[in-house]
């Protein structure tokens, strides 16, 4: 496999993220996830930032929602995992298990 087909750190905590929204999230509802789940502090143009880099590579896409009052007017924007971005996903995930199986975590003098 080529390195670009594996997601990179963030981008699989921004895809992890995504995914437990359903699939479907908008730039603050995936950081708030982010830091609740991990206790890990980013910062939203980070995420906008990954965002923007996983749509480029076919792994999200976008579409507006309805405007709304309470944003002035308007709309949020919604991120979507594309059928390319789960399979990304799950080669990481393989890549990790497969790192991880017989590891043991002890010291090595």
């Amino acid at each position: 496999m080529a390195k670009g087909e594996y997601l990179g750190e963030f981008e699989l905590v921004v895809m992890l993220a995504l995914a437990r929204l359903g699939g479907e999230g908008y730039g603050m509802s995936i950081h708030d996830e982010i830091l609740q789940i991990t206790k890990r502090e980013v910062s939203i143009p980070a995420v906008y930032v990954t965002l923007t880099r996983l749509q480029k590579k076919g792994y999200a896409s976008s579409h507006l929602g309805e405007r709304t009052s309470e944003r002035g007017g308007r709309a949020k924007k919604f991120y979507c995992i594309e059928p390319d971005g789960a399979a990304a996903l799950r080669r990481s995930r393989e890549m990790l298990d497969r790192l991880w199986d017989g590891v043991r975590l002890e010291v090595i003098r």
